[in-house]
């Protein structure tokens, strides 16, 4: 089996794992959690960083630090995997969804139409003229390790109070490019970023996630709250509703060593996408999804576009190339099409509708070797 995205695990893993092992700190106290830290927040060029559990427990932190409470609303695109808009629920406030632009994130321009025609700015805050709810927040998606291009939306946000919560799960290694410079990391431009190590990202920890920020204030209360708001730790003393959201010594030594790494990963990562651009030029049936050219981005996932297609044969597709031992997945169904999200708001969205029912994702692990490669153009081509 070709896989979609596996790790790459052959760096100083075992190395830090048996130190975690031979010291006994494997828990959420250790070495490893705050250095993991460090060494993040000096990769991306934030003042901050607290690691968590995951991704989405990352998301839930940054939502409930900056007061998004219920009856509240928030700005998110619906091209996005559902633990975005899962966190927004946990705090009993209600998603806003936007459509998407060639890169597979929150169109800007409908965003921008949204937030000058739809919304009223009244005594610090920006309100919902359907719902008359507070907008508290917008949480632009970095999807596939793509840059949203977030300036255009920066001055409005600023002056309607609405604060961007960045999910760059997928957006490690994603960079801004400023005057053909390497500029800004994805999740530095906004208020807050969140960041994922799942098992199939360009680094994983296992499990995890982090947030990083230039905000001294958010960064001390989110991690707070991730160690179960603990006010005295020898009396035991809490004096908020917390969380058990810190990140274990063993996972954060994994991290690290990714971490040491991930030059080499989004070199590959590169170097795929270039392959399959080479040997897709000419194809009719199917391309390569568009990258932006205003950031370096990543290259965590390849996306193809299949034209002419239904949700059907897409699904046909996917399967067959199962039976050739080549592992793909669709895109995420738009969330305001799942069940458990249909009745909230949604506003002009088409192209994400059109994108779910003709993309699909194909292998791209970082020790994918050029034979396998090979194989996927030939299987595809083909079809």
């Amino acid at each position: 089996m070709i896989p979609l995205s596996v790790p790459n695990l052959k760096g100083n893993e075992k190395k830090y794992l048996k130190e975690c092992i031979d010291t006994e700190f494997v828990s959420s106290v250790g070495k490893f959690v705050n250095l993991f830290e460090k060494k993040i927040s000096r990769y991306t060029n934030s003042k901050y960083a607290v690691a968590c559990t995951s991704g989405t427990a990352a998301l839930h932190l940054s939502l409930r630090i900056i007061g998004v409470k219920s009856q509240d609303e928030v700005i998110v695109p619906t091209m996005t995997f559902i633990a975005t808009a899962n966190a927004i629920k946990y705090l009993n406030a209600s998603p806003i969804f936007m459509d998407c632009d060639e890169y597979y994130n929150i169109d800007v321009k409908k965003l921008l139409n949204f937030l000058k025609f739809n919304t009223f700015f009244k005594n610090g805050h920006t309100y919902n003229k359907k719902t008359k709810k507070i907008i508290k927040a917008i949480i632009p998606v970095h999807v596939s390790g793509n840059a949203v291009n977030l300036k255009p939306i920066l001055n409005i946000c600023k002056k309607k109070n609405i604060l961007i919560i960045e999910d760059a799960a997928e957006a490690l290694g994603t960079f801004y490019i400023d005057n053909k410079k390497k500029g800004k990391h994805a999740g530095t431009i906004g208020d807050i970023g969140c960041l994922s190590f799942n098992g199939n990202k360009i680094i994983t920890s296992g499990g995890g996630g982090m947030i990083i920020t230039n905000n001294k204030e958010l960064a001390k209360k989110a991690r707070y709250l991730s160690t179960q708001a603990t006010n005295d730790s020898i009396n035991y003393i809490h004096n908020e509703i917390g969380y058990n959201y810190r990140l274990t010594n063993i996972q954060a030594a994994v991290g690290l060593a990714q971490l040491e790494k991930i030059n080499l990963f989004i070199k590959k990562k590169k170097y795929i996408y270039n392959f399959y651009k080479k040997h897709f030029k000419n194809t009719k049936d199917f391309a390569l999804a568009k990258r932006p050219n205003y950031a370096n981005n990543n290259g965590w996932m390849v996306s193809l576009v299949l034209k002419k297609i239904n949700n059907i044969k897409k699904n046909s597709t996917i399967k067959k190339l199962l039976n050739k031992k080549i592992q793909t997945r669709s895109m995420w169904l738009p969330v305001h099409m799942q069940k458990q999200f249909k009745g909230y708001q949604k506003y002009k969205i088409d192209k994400a509708n059109k994108l779910f029912y003709s993309s699909i994702n194909i292998p791209c692990s970082t020790n994918i070797t050029n034979g396998e490669l090979t194989k996927v153009v030939k299987v595809l081509k083909n079809f």
